[in-house]
C-alpha cells in the first residue's frame, strides 16, 4: 500500500470557499472520488488526466454502498500516490468520514483530513445572521434529521438554548416543528431554511416554529437553522429602515409612514 488518501472538504458549493490546501491537493491527485453535489467548478481544479469517480449518494439512490466506496479507496491507494475522497462541506460533519477512516486504518493506509466550510456556517453567512450570540445563544448544535437506523431525536437539545443547525431535514419540517414545540420551544422562535447554500441558485425561506409545519419541501440540499439568532435579520431590517428614514430627513425628503 503506497498511496495516501486525503478526505477533503469541498465546502458547500462556492468555489471561492475552498481552502488553499484543498486546491493544492486536488491539483496533485491521481484519483478523485467525489460526492454528487460537488460542482463542476471545483472538479475543474483537478489536474488533467486524473481519474474522476462519482460516488455520490442521493436520497433514494442506492447506486453504490458505503462499503463499496471503502473498497474503492483501498484499491486505488494500492496503485496511486494521491487519492482524494472529495466530500461536500466538511468531511467530519455528517460526511461518513468515521466509516472511511475506520476502513483505512484497518487496511493500514495512511490518510489525512482536510477540513472544509460546512453548510451551517455558509448558510448563516449568506443570511447575515450569527450562529451564536452573547445574549441569546451561547452554543450551536449541529444535528441531522437522519440516522442510520432510526429518525433522530432533537428534543433533548431544546433546553440547552442553543442554536439548532439541522442538516438534511428533507421532508420532516412538520415533524421537527412538532417535536420542538412539544419539548417546550416557543412557536414564535425564528426559523430559516436555506437550500443550496452559497450557490448561485441559493434560496432562503424565513418563518417561525409554527409556520415550519406548513412549509413546502425546498430544493435539496437544504439546511434548517432554528433559534433566536435568526431574529437578527429582523433587527437588521429595522435598523436599515430607521437609517433610511433618518438619511431622508437629513437631505430634506419627505418619507411616508403609511401602510
Amino acid at each position: 500500500m503506497k498511496g495516501k488518501v486525503f478526505l477533503v472538504g469541498a465546502g458547500p458549493g462556492d468555489v471561492e470557499l475552498l481552502t488553499l490546501k484543498a486546491v493544492r491537493i486536488l491539483k496533485s491527485a491521481s484519483v478523485v472520488l467525489h460526492d454528487a453535489l460537488v460542482g463542476e467548478g471545483i472538479l475543474a481544479m483537478v489536474r488533467p488526466h486524473a481519474l474522476l469517480v462519482d460516488v455520490g449518494k442521493r436520497v433514494g439512490d442506492k447506486r453504490i454502498s458505503q462499503e463499496g466506496i471503502n473498497r474503492m479507496l483501498m484499491q486505488f491507494a494500492a496503485s496511486a500516490n494521491v487519492v482524494v475522497r472529495l466530500k461536500g462541506g466538511d468531511p467530519s460533519i455528517f460526511g461518513r468520514a468515521a466509516e472511511e477512516m475506520a476502513a483505512l486504518r484497518a487496511a493500514g493506509i495512511e490518510f489525512e483530513i482536510v477540513p472544509g466550510v460546512t453548510a451551517a456556517t455558509a448558510a448563516a453567512a449568506q443570511a447575515q445572521i450569527p450562529l451564536t450570540d452573547r445574549e441569546s445563544a451561547s452554543a450551536v448544535v449541529f444535528l441531522t434529521a437522519q440516522q442510520a437506523n432510526c429518525p433522530a431525536s432533537i428534543e433533548p437539545f431544546v433546553r440547552t438554548g442553543a442554536t439548532l443547525a439541522i442538516y438534511m431535514p428533507n421532508r420532516q419540517h412538520r415533524e421537527i416543528a412538532l417535536q420542538l414545540s412539544a419539548a417546550g420551544l416557543a412557536n414564535d422562535t425564528p426559523c430559516l431554511i436555506v437550500s443550496n447554500a452559497s450557490r448561485q441558485n441559493q434560496e432562503q425561506h424565513w418563518t417561525d416554529l409554527a409556520g415550519l409545519t406548513l412549509v413546502s419541501q425546498p430544493e435539496t440540499p437544504a439546511l434548517l437553522i432554528i433559534g433566536e439568532v435568526a431574529r437578527h435579520r429582523e433587527a437588521g431590517i429595522t435598523a436599515a429602515a430607521l437609517y433610511a428614514v433618518a438619511e431622508a430627513d437629513r437631505v430634506g425628503f419627505r418619507v411616508s409612514h403609511g401602510r
